[in-house]
């Protein structure tokens, strides 16, 4: 079973160094700073570096040298959609430029007046990306777990301030179903990652990059329940100050039964994944091994 338990890591106290740097001196001092702390989780962090390697080294292909210095420059591009985001949502002065490619469908999606699912991954940095989507007219929803600690949470709260997202957590009841249920009926767009789960969640075994891997059933079984359209999305960091917003085309599986619509949603998503993975192989955070 994966060994990823949905917290991040980091503290308050480090948060607000990076903060500080940013609102006095902006964001290259800060990527300075952060290629000190990713060099000290590539010295120190044996458990997710070990992970990373088995992803570059036997799933991508690459040799064992370039599969260690790949190691390091995950960590730093990591560190540095903390820092977007950061930047992006609290409005500080900045030079990132966005092109989207896809919105035409998501403004499509919001116009069939029937809600809709947003399936992404821990691939690039959606959410500094899903900040600017305020424009298509309809609240969006982020499904994620409690993985933050509560006092960094509240810091960057108050750094950030409001967000135009709602944010929706997973937790061991399931009155977060009631309240996707609502934003459904309200014709809101639910975004989830569907690339990860905690220990005791429903699975789905599906072929990744080569070997069988374990999805999370939740993501596909709501866009099935629900008979919702789907949309696959991924934002991704091309220079030190540029985006590039994808979004496919609409699916819709409400013709078929849930088992088959599951199957056919989990076909396509990872399809479209693994297109990104390939194209983007340093932008996966995904920190355990995904195929144990």
């Amino acid at each position: 079973m994966p060994l990823w338990h949905g917290k991040s890591k980091g503290t308050k106290w480090g948060y607000s160094i990076f903060v500080w740097t940013l609102k006095k001196h902006g964001v290259y001092p800060a990527y300075f700073l952060l290629r000190f702390v990713a060099l000290y989780y590539f010295l120190f962090s044996i458990r997710s570096s070990k992970a990373i390697f088995y992803y570059f080294h036997k799933r991508m292909g690459y040799s064992t040298l370039s599969s260690v210095f790949k190691i390091y420059s995950n960590y730093f591009l990591f560190g540095q959609s903390l820092i977007d985001k950061v930047v992006i949502m609290s409005g500080i002065p900045n030079t990132f430029t966005f092109n989207f490619d896809g919105e035409e469908n998501l403004r499509k999606l919001v116009k069939m007046g029937k809600g809709g699912i947003l399936l992404s991954a821990h691939i690039g940095n959606w959410e500094a990306a899903g900040h600017l989507l305020k424009r298509l007219g309809t609240r969006i929803n982020v499904v994620m777990y409690d993985g933050e600690q509560q006092q960094i949470k509240e810091y960057l709260d108050t750094v950030t301030g409001e967000r135009n997202v709602n944010i929706i957590l997973i937790r061991d009841h399931i009155s977060h179903i009631y309240e996707i249920s609502e934003a459904f009926n309200k014709n809101e767009l639910i975004c989830m990652h569907a690339d990860r789960f905690l220990e005791g969640n429903r699975t789905v075994p599906f072929n990744f990059l080569g070997e069988e891997a374990m999805f999370p059933l939740g993501p596909f079984l709501l866009a099935a329940q629900f008979k919702v359209p789907v949309s696959f999305v991924f934002s991704m960091k091309e220079t030190s100050s540029h985006y590039h917003f994808f979004a496919s085309e609409i699916k819709e599986y409400d013709q078929v039964s849930k088992s088959i619509s599951i199957q056919k949603i989990i076909t396509d998503f990872v399809r479209v994944m693994e297109e990104k993975v390939k194209s983007y192989p340093l932008q996966w955070y995904n920190y355990y091994n995904f195929w144990q």
